[in-house]
């Protein structure tokens, strides 16, 4: 699997907060990489469908010069396991959701956390910080951006060794 063109999808409970920011400053990264990459996020839960992301998640992310206003939350589907090359999760949760709404397209190979970027193997979660105060959001969007800065690393290290990376 090589990296140009791929396509990747961001989970959470509600995408209105957490995915929609990891979709905003991974699809940002990648453009300033010049990396043809296809970013979306999407819900486990269908409460939010049509919805803009948080005002605050839509804050945090202008104040980084990343726009996510026109995103709307949508309900992950099966065949986005068939779809997207890589699904990253925000939480445990997240993950046997999307294990569960996959059913018999389920690809373990496909899906992981997204903070396993940053701390390898310890299924880390992002928290969510929708009852929280709006510093949350913002320790929200350094840590996903901490992670999307690792999977842009990873892709560079590949490319210059010339090696293809199985997400």
């Amino acid at each position: 699997m090589t990296f140009t063109g791929m396509k990747f999808l961001m989970v959470c409970l509600g995408n209105i907060c957490r995915s929609p920011l990891a979709e905003g400053i991974l699809q940002f990264k990648a453009r300033q990489a010049g990396l043809n990459w296809q970013v979306e996020s999407a819900a486990t839960g269908s409460w939010e469908i049509g919805k803009p992301p948080h005002p605050l998640s839509r804050k945090v992310a202008a104040q980084n010069g990343i726009d996510i206003s026109m995103q709307r939350c949508r309900q992950f589907q099966k065949e986005d396991m068939l779809y997207f090359d890589f699904i990253y999760v925000m939480d445990d949760t997240n993950y046997e959701d999307v294990k569960a709404m996959s059913r018999e397209l389920w690809d373990e190979s496909k899906v992981d956390l997204l903070l396993n970027e940053l701390y390898p193997g310890e299924n880390r979660s992002v928290p969510d910080p929708y009852f929280g105060a709006e510093r949350d959001y913002y320790r929200v969007f350094d840590l996903l951006d901490q992670a999307c800065n690792k999977v842009i690393e990873r892709y560079l290290i590949n490319k210059n060794d010339n090696s293809e990376d199985h997400f």
